[in-house]
């Protein structure tokens, strides 16, 4: 019977093909057709079957909408593990910039990213955090003013692939479109005038130009304002008898008001002031220690915890030869208070003398500064150590103290002051007199290798 049934259902297709074939352009045949047709709407979206929806589409399409300006400087450093969430354009009379990334890294990466970048590439680093955990940098270079905060976020919701923390950067700006003005040629001369650097630029030294109209400097003939230069008193006058290396030191800290122009007592007892600092002369207890407190409060004079409190004249003198009516009494006694200098303060009874007009020699010199280059106490030490980093061969001539100085200053590398003030040497000579273009240098770097400040980034600061 099956022979018999082939015949039949092939004669029932070739009926309903030529059914089909004769009715093309019948309302039969056309809704047939359209029942037959794919899905429009499967064909447009293009969905592969297997992957989850979701709301990956809005996802990226919000992701490509934020897009940083146009004009965003290249000089600025991005991190390459963050991405970017939101720009904010500048509004109102400020006429900064933010935007705002986050990043999968733990803080302390990028931190140790943005350090890197900003000393490497020539940035003036006005603030930095104290640590790695989180805070903010602020920058400048040039005429661009940067601030990166970087603050550890934890991310709520987070799926199962997703980091449970997170860190958030705001990367604020100050475009260059609001940079000091170019100096404008002067059409009488041919020539530019005010060509100078100005506030704000990093080779600018002096200060800056009152605001009221009282106090503004004179003017010229084409009403060209004449730069205030630096005061003639903080100029000395003698500086090429010292490395040039160190002059611009020296310079720097007399511009932050460090150290002071001696005065001179004629037959006649008339005083005169010169612009002298003697740069070879022999400094004292007394004014290591002035220029001490000075030095340090001037390079953190933005940080109220790092400085070194005066002593009142009130205050119960811990030395038997420094009276509260000494001049120098307020630092001396500072630097006691502060268990900065050996005292029956910080427990030497035998040390009841400090002796202002004795020279200071170069293991004191390190004993006072070194507490302010780590903000920590100095660890023991012994002779044997000292002999396997510096090698000195009079290392057994170091005071047992001074000892403990002479081995952290080693670990700061090419900023420890003995390579700074005394370079490459095989003799300590812990005895020997510290001249006041020494004592000056050492003093003109606070910190350890790349954690410190300098006198030159600390006048740049005050200048800003």
């Amino acid at each position: 019977m099956l022979p018999c049934k082939r015949p039949a259902v092939f004669l029932i297709w070739a009926v309903i093909l030529t059914s089909l074939t004769a009715c093309a352009n019948s309302p039969v045949a056309k809704n047939l057709e359209q029942s037959l047709a794919a899905d429009p709407k499967l064909q447009s979206d293009g969905v592969v079957f297997g992957e989850s929806q979701g709301n990956q589409p809005q996802a990226q399409q919000n992701e490509s909408a934020v897009q940083l300006p146009a004009d965003f400087p290249k000089d600025i450093p991005l991190y390459s593990n963050a991405k970017l969430q939101e720009v904010t354009p500048a509004s109102g009379s400020e006429n900064k910039i933010s935007t705002r990334w986050l990043s999968s890294d733990p803080s302390n990466f990028i931190a140790s990213f943005y350090r890197s970048q900003f000393q490497t590439n020539n940035w003036q680093i006005l603030q930095q955090p104290t640590d790695d955990a989180g805070g903010a940098f602020e920058a400048r270079r040039n005429d661009l003013l940067l601030k990166v905060s970087i603050q550890p976020k934890s991310v709520t919701n987070a799926t199962p692939n997703q980091p449970q923390t997170a860190t958030e950067l705001l990367i604020d700006y100050v475009p260059n479109s609001t940079a000091t003005p170019q100096p404008t040629p002067n059409t009488n001369t041919n020539e530019t005038t005010n060509a100078v650097p100005q506030p704000g630029n990093p080779q600018f030294i002096g200060p800056i130009p009152p605001t009221n109209s009282a106090a503004q400097p004179p003017s010229t003939a084409n009403n060209q304002t004449i730069p205030i230069a630096t005061p003639k008193s903080q100029v000395f006058n003698d500086l090429n008898k010292v490395p040039q290396e160190w002059q611009q030191h020296i310079q720097d800290l007399a511009t932050l008001g460090v150290l002071s122009i001696e005065t001179k007592t004629t037959k006649s007892n008339s005083t005169t002031t010169t612009n002298q600092f003697e740069p070879s002369k022999i400094v004292t207890h007394r004014e290591y220690a002035r220029w001490l407190i000075a030095a340090n409060n001037a390079v953190y004079t933005n940080n109220p915890a790092k400085q070194i409190r005066l002593a009142s004249e009130s205050t119960q003198p811990a030395f038997s030869d420094v009276s509260a009516k000494d001049p120098d009494f307020p630092a001396i006694q500072g630097l006691a208070e502060a268990g900065l200098i050996p005292s029956p303060l910080s427990g030497d009874s035998t040390v009841v003398l400090f002796r202002p007009d004795a020279p200071l020699t170069r293991e004191q010199l390190l004993l006072w500064k070194l507490p302010l280059d780590t903000r920590q106490a100095l660890p023991s030490a012994n002779l044997d150590a000292v002999k396997q980093t510096w090698g000195f061969q009079d290392a057994a001539r170091i005071d047992s103290k001074a000892l403990r100085a002479v081995l952290v200053d080693y670990q700061n590398g090419e900023q420890s002051n003995i390579r700074r003030v005394f370079g490459y040497t095989t003799l300590f000579q812990p005895k020997k007199s510290v001249t006041r273009a020494e004592a000056a240098t050492a003093l003109w770097y606070f910190g350890t290798q790349g954690e410190g400040v300098s006198a030159t980034e600390a006048l740049k600061l005050k200048q800003s």
